[in-house]
């Protein structure tokens, strides 16, 4: 069986760890170094599934931002394949399409979709889709 984890690769964005029991362990990046979960993908063993959302820059996104936000993706993928993990790249579309939270944009929609699914986390804006792609991603490698 594989570990599944997600990130939600903005600067806002967080990475979850998806425990054996369906546990999902939210780390914001507020708060979350890249050595961090360096540390949490290496230090599981075995088959290790990353569920990344597929980003693109944003029209009218200047351009240091939007290279600070490619550097950081590259950065995501570093660690990712360091750590031995397969990568599945997942589009805002699908994840949020199969989490029943079309959010057009709104991050209202997704973090109250999270919140409604994960009663027991403190969602935020911050880890909301993290939370979300983890979801999707363990519903995608069979409910584990």
């Amino acid at each position: 069986m594989s570990a599944v984890f997600a990130i939600d690769p903005g600067q806002n964005g967080a990475f979850v760890r998806v425990l054996p029991d369906g546990t999902l362990l939210p780390y914001p990046f507020t708060h979350t170094t890249y050595k961090d979960v360096a540390v949490e993908l290496s230090a599981c063993v075995g088959k290790k599934t990353l569920f990344l959302e597929k980003v693109h820059t944003m029209p009218g996104q200047g351009i240091a931002s939007s290279g600070k936000f490619m550097r950081d993706v590259g950065t995501w993928y570093g660690i990712a394949l360091a750590c031995g993990c397969k990568i599945v790249e997942v589009t805002p579309q699908t994840w949020q399409k199969a989490m029943k939270c079309m959010s057009k944009g709104d991050k209202n929609v997704t973090k109250r979709r999270a919140q409604e699914l994960f009663p027991y986390l403190h969602v935020t804006h911050a880890t909301a889709d993290a939370l979300l792609i983890a979801e999707y991603g363990r519903l995608m490698m069979g409910g584990l």
